[in-house]
């Protein structure tokens, strides 16, 4: 049981006071978690701009930061690892920006307004363990197409046909089309029998050749003999190592990747 950690908070403070906390927490490498309201501009490899808004702040002490609205869980906006902090006082606003080298970018925020200010020391030595789901199977496939073969290319996912969904959707490196149905435990006789469905649906859309795969840790027994017989594929792939997957690509959106494409 971990023992009590002493923290410094200020309520209410003023833009000044604020400014003054902020430098001595980061200088210290403490994470600090700032509230009020404000507004943010990102400039680097494309530029945003972030209307005023009553949020919250967190610094870590990696030089990381990010901007959270009251609600949701992904950071509205952000910065990784490895920042400098500038902070300073402009007019009557608190102003903290976030600048990267490599690549050169900067978030800016400025607060009119500083509700709470609280920084502190953490200790975390806690071992990770995550062990995705079929979504996070799907979104790891995604965002490292080569965890199913290299040369997959996806198009598109949760894709809509007469059976259901087609969770992934893609061709192959020699131009097949490609149909994966995923499962995150034992796949069964009912995984490869949605799967053919799948398979003969699309077949009546297009006259490209055609490949059906089965994903899963394992199959059950005579799922193998089942998957041949209707000349589908089954390929190993384990719900741990797509969590990796996702764990080093935190903080990039499906949408992202599809406007690579």
């Amino acid at each position: 049981m971990s023992s009590r950690k002493p923290v410094a908070t200020i309520e209410n403070p003023t833009v000044e006071e604020a400014a003054e906390f902020i430098k001595a927490a980061v200088s210290e490498h403490k994470a600090v978690v700032l509230v009020g309201n404000c507004w943010v501009n990102y400039k680097g490899r494309a530029s945003s701009k972030l209307e005023p808004g009553e949020r919250i702040v967190i610094i870590k002490e990696d030089g990381s930061v990010l901007v959270h609205r009251p609600i949701g869980y992904e950071p509205v906006n952000w910065q990784p690892a490895g920042c400098i902090f500038q902070t300073s006082i402009m007019g009557e606003t608190l102003r903290v920006r976030a600048v990267r080298r490599k690549p050169a970018e900067s978030v800016t925020i400025t607060f009119d307004s500083v509700f709470l200010v609280s920084s502190m020391r953490l200790v975390d030595r806690g071992e990770f363990s995550l062990h995705a789901s079929e979504s996070d199977m799907q979104r790891a496939i995604l965002l490292d197409p080569s965890l199913l073969e290299e040369g997959f290319e996806p198009i598109s996912y949760e894709k809509k046909v007469e059976p259901g969904f087609v969770d992934v959707y893609g061709v192959d490196r020699d131009g097949r089309l490609v149909v994966v149905e995923l499962k995150r435990r034992t796949a069964g006789r009912d995984a490869a029998l949605q799967l053919a469905k799948y398979i003969d649906f699309v077949k009546t859309l297009t006259n490209r050749e055609l490949r059906g795969i089965l994903v899963a840790p394992r199959l059950a027994k005579g799922v193998q003999t089942l998957l041949a017989s209707l000349e589908l594929e089954f390929k190993v792939l384990e719900p741990k190592k797509c969590a990796d997957v996702l764990r080093r690509s935190e903080g990039r959106k499906l949408e992202d990747f599809f406007e690579e494409k």
